[in-house]
């Protein structure tokens, strides 16, 4: 083969593999996007100390980003358009003593939005709650209607691709007017929002954290309550029953502050 023909089929292969990345680049820019309706709430409990969340979704394994705890700190939710990073970034400002409000703001505003047309910043919902129960929360104004939150005194509840304001709505009136451990609040919040109508597309997943200082079973855990039911068709109630087992049990810690 003479050099000519040699450097033209080097050419052509080398153009044939630029165009099948470019393909590539092309057929992945036009698949669908995550989903991304949910709903959640963070609550605090003034009689035990706890902080926790929980969340629902139509998605696999929703538990899987979107509730952030530290009990040396507080607790976050980042859902709708989500940066994963929100949450330990939340933590991180909560440690060094900032306030919710300024955390939201400080972490939205220098979020560089680095795809802004396929997953922009604009749609994004985050909240964030301290170990003193003070709380505050976003909803941008592209997140999938209905999206919203809505405060309670010590609860804070957002969701996006909803079946309408209610929905957060009854999530707050659950957790206040529910007795019982603060896992048994969060769960009736998820029931009082998914009565409103919840997600619109429907049940996947849901999921639950509650922490505080070394009062997690054993010694040393901070984890008072972890779960995830990440495939069901009825989440909310599989964890209804999961923490329904819990309280019947309620594992201790051998910390003699959590006795």
């Amino acid at each position: 083969m003479s050099k000519w023909l040699l450097a033209a089929a080097v050419a052509i292969v080398a153009a044939g593999g630029a165009l099948g990345r470019a393909q590539t680049l092309a057929t992945r820019a036009r698949a669908p996007l995550p989903d991304t309706g949910t709903f959640s709430i963070l609550g605090y409990d003034a009689a035990t100390g706890e902080v926790g969340g929980a969340v629902q979704s139509r998605v696999f394994s929703v538990g899987n980003g979107v509730l952030w705890a530290d009990a040396g700190a507080g607790i976050a939710a980042t859902q709708a358009i989500v940066d994963v990073s929100y949450g330990p970034q939340a933590l991180d400002l909560l440690k060094k003593g900032a306030a919710p409000a300024a955390i939201v703001k400080q972490v939205w505003e220098k979020d560089p939005d680095p795809l802004p047309k396929e997953w922009t910043k604009q749609g994004r919902q985050f909240a964030v709650m301290n170990l003193k129960g003070e709380y505050a929360a976003f909803t941008g104004p592209k997140a999938t209607e209905w999206a919203g939150h809505k405060g309670g005194k010590y609860a804070t509840a957002q969701g996006n691709i909803l079946a309408g304001p209610e929905v957060v709505s009854r999530m707050i009136e659950a957790f206040e007017t529910t007795s019982g451990h603060l896992s048994q609040r969060l769960v009736a919040a998820l029931e009082g929002g998914q009565s409103a109508g919840g997600d619109k597309r429907g049940q996947q997943s849901a999921a639950i954290v509650i922490v505080k200082k070394n009062c997690g079973v054993w010694l040393h855990n901070d984890t008072v309550l972890r779960l995830q039911v990440d495939d069901n068709p009825e989440p909310i109630k599989e964890l209804r029953r999961l923490i329904d087992m819990w309280n019947t049990r309620k594992p201790k810690s051998v910390s003699p502050e959590c006795k």
